[in-house]
């Protein structure tokens, strides 16, 4: 009888559930444009506009322009 009230304390400890900690999305690769606007000195700052929230790239000689658009013009791809 013992057995069986062991037994059975077990199954339920096994099926009950703790309610965790909320982990933190997991984090995948560096948004490259982003990355290269702070490797070339740049400062990131976001812009609200009718679509979302987009970022633009404040360079340390003023200019300010997509972050994606720097990517582009600085890295471009050959076309065949």
């Amino acid at each position: 009888m013992r057995n069986v009230f062991f037994f059975f304390i077990c199954t339920l400890t096994a099926c009950s559930t703790k309610p965790g900690t909320p982990r933190p999305p997991a984090a995948g690769k560096a948004n490259p444009a982003a990355v290269y606007c702070l490797q070339v000195g740049g400062q990131r700052v976001p812009v609200q506009s009718p679509q979302g929230v987009r970022t633009e790239c404040k360079l340390s000689g003023g200019e300010v322009m997509d972050e994606w658009e720097l990517w582009r013009r600085d890295h471009p791809q050959s076309r065949s």
